[in-house]
């Protein structure tokens, strides 16, 4: 039985060698065994629109995965807070296929949400204003419309301003906002929720209307490589150097 893999926030950039190296490290070996691979969002640090595979490090990451979807292994990618520019040059450069932003697969014979996860953290108002704003089908045409080094720009600047952001928020407004995971749980009427995003990897255990559910969460990639694997030993967490 080939595994299900799934993973999140790797924010590939060129300034996480580490990062890069184990991704291309899990793309050489479990990638290309697996039976399905998700990643669910921000595979890269940021992405400006597909131009960005005419830069030496986003085309090598982009040959990583058209390796792994040539050895007959489905790659799905969701787009994340830091990458939602994909488009068909990136699809038909990795042989991945884009997500929406929620979709629901079968996990070892359990219905599974799988998202990004960041629109759970509705207790950010100011984020998710811009996650709305950004996210819109008329911003996407006029980002793209801009030129590619004043989208370049835009992202470093952007990652800034984040982090400084984040920097001043409390604790408890970074994370999934409870009504929400539950409004999702019955949305989608669902067990079994599966998401990154918020880089806190661990297993909760909640009950919504009587029924108990499992929400997991993914880790992020910073020096080595996370991800949870659904296969013959049930839900394992994995790691490569």
């Amino acid at each position: 039985m080939k595994p299900t893999l799934f993973l999140s926030d790797l924010h590939l950039s060129p300034d996480r060698p580490a990062t890069a190296d184990a991704f291309e490290a899990f793309c050489r070996g479990p990638a290309r065994e697996a039976a399905a691979v998700y990643v669910l969002g921000d595979l890269f640090d940021w992405w400006i629109g597909d131009e960005q595979l005419d830069e030496p490090f986003a085309a090598r990451a982009a040959a990583a995965l058209r390796r792994v979807t040539a050895a007959n292994a489905p790659v799905s990618v969701a787009r994340g807070n830091r990458d939602f520019l994909y488009g068909a040059r990136f699809e038909h450069a990795t042989g991945a296929t884009l997500l929406p932003e929620q979709v629901v697969i079968d996990t070892l014979g359990t219905p599974t949400l799988l998202l990004h996860g960041d629109e759970l953290c509705t207790s950010d108002l100011d984020y998710q204003r811009y996650r709305a704003r950004m996210r819109a089908p008329d911003t996407a045409r006029r980002l793209l419309a801009l030129p590619a080094f004043v989208r370049r720009w835009m992202a470093r600047s952007l990652r800034k301003k984040s982090r400084d952001q984040t920097a001043l928020k409390p604790e408890s407004i970074l994370d999934v906002a409870e009504d929400a995971v539950e409004a999702a749980f019955r949305a989608h009427g669902v067990t079994r929720m599966i998401h990154g995003h918020t880089h806190r990897p661990a297993t909760h255990h909640v009950n919504v209307d009587d029924r108990p559910c499992e929400r997991i969460v993914l880790a992020d990639w910073h020096d080595r490589g996370h991800w949870l694997e659904a296969g013959a030993h049930g839900l394992v967490r994995r790691e490569i150097g």
